[in-house]
């Protein structure tokens, strides 16, 4: 039972991380790496606020707001001053290693003795005892079911339809006469909005904050979205956004497989690798007889 709540506990909290991964590489076809530095940077936030005497719930409002600034900055520089995407998100995620330091104060911050929303008055009064193995999973639940809610109802809006135009047809946008830069920085400043919110809940449920954190963030983030995707990709009356979630819970779930059964957890890059192949090939080969079919 501890393995599955473990499971579903990484699992979710990486959901909203996958959530905005899933914005920049499936909508606007961005590789976005700065992600590996607005996670920690949530976290970063998270922290400093809580240990400053704010509400935990409040910090994640600041940290996404933080997320939001960087990924503006990385749409800043990749469409005014003409940097590639790449290159861009490069940028970012190595200027944000310096500004997490600066924010938290060292690589390492405790917050174990400090509320969080996973631990303070309000939750002890909600969740009766009971069911106390289960509180940080349904807490985290229901954050990310409010996160894909309102990602759900923003796609449907007139910037969210814009946001998806500039990924498929960027000149489509430009003869609406809208400016597809722009559409590119907002797309861009929702989904590291979402890495650091991210940041912030992971930093809550561990209790700490670790400046490498945010290593190989992006890499776990495109193997949920590409799994959650590629499984769901004939089911239509699975959104996307829910198959990334659940996408995130299945990564999860065979990396702790992977490593119940015997393999260590520095093979964890090894695993992620596997998967991806696994899965493309998988779905290669559905496609392929869908075609033969045809």
């Amino acid at each position: 039972m501890s393995i599955i709540l473990g499971v579903f506990e990484e699992g979710l909290v990486y959901a909203i991380m996958a959530l905005g991964v899933y914005i920049t590489y499936k909508i606007l076809d961005f590789p976005d790496l700065s992600v590996d530095g607005t996670f920690p940077l949530g976290g970063a936030v998270t922290v400093t606020l809580i240990l400053a005497g704010v509400n935990p719930v409040l910090t994640l409002f600041a940290a996404f707001a933080a997320g939001v600034l960087a990924g503006c900055v990385t749409g800043f520089i990749h469409v005014k001053l003409k940097v590639r995407d790449l290159l861009s998100g490069i940028i970012v995620m190595t200027a944000l290693y310096s500004v997490n330091l600066r924010v938290a104060g060292k690589s390492n911050v405790p917050i174990f003795n400090s509320d969080s929303i996973f631990e303070n008055d309000f939750v002890s009064r909600i969740f009766p005892a009971g069911i106390s193995n289960f509180t940080v999973v349904i807490i985290l639940a229901v954050i990310v079911i409010l996160v894909k809610l309102l990602l759900d109802l923003y796609l449907k809006t007139r910037s969210g339809c814009l946001l998806r135009a500039v990924g498929d047809n960027d000149t489509l946008v430009t003869s609406l006469a809208k400016d597809k830069g722009m559409v590119k920085i907002v797309g861009l400043a929702i989904a590291n909005g979402l890495a650091a919110l991210a940041g912030s809940v992971y930093c809550q449920q561990k209790g700490f904050f670790e400046i490498s954190m945010g290593t190989g963030t992006i890499v776990i983030g495109l193997a949920n979205v590409i799994i959650g995707t590629k499984l769901f990709k004939r089911v239509g009356f699975v959104k996307s956004t829910t198959a990334v979630v659940i996408g995130s819970i299945i990564y999860k779930g065979c990396v702790s497989l992977a490593i119940y059964m015997g393999m260590e957890a520095s093979d964890l890059k090894l695993i992620t690798a596997a998967l991806f192949l696994v899965i493309l090939v998988l779905s290669n080969g559905r496609e392929k007889k869908v075609k033969s079919h045809a």
